[in-house]
């Protein structure tokens, strides 16, 4: 699994109720031809990130076929989802 290209925006509170900050990462992102996540349009990840002080965790994700904008109902492995905590912390630390 390779992340090609992403963007990433801040998701604003207005209440202020949530502690600390949330950021969406769109995620494209390059899966082995004999992963189950496969596709010849490919995938994109779509990730909800919160930051509170050094404390970076992935609050959920969807996967999804750009080739037919359809979600996935797969859950990526602890190793995968560890990959794109740490790609987002390295991005947010920039």
């Amino acid at each position: 699994m390779n992340i090609t290209q992403f963007s990433v925006e801040e998701i604003k509170d207005p209440t202020n109720i949530i502690e600390g900050e949330r950021y969406e990462f769109l995620l494209d992102v390059e899966v082995d031809e004999e992963d189950e996540l496969y596709t010849e349009a490919g995938i994109e990840v779509r990730a909800i990130i919160g930051k509170v002080a050094d404390d970076v965790r992935m609050l959920n994700y969807f996967i999804m076929n750009k080739g037919n904008n359809e979600y996935f109902d797969f859950a990526l492995d602890e190793d995968e989802e560890q990959m794109i905590i740490d790609f987002c912390k390295e991005e947010l630390a920039k």
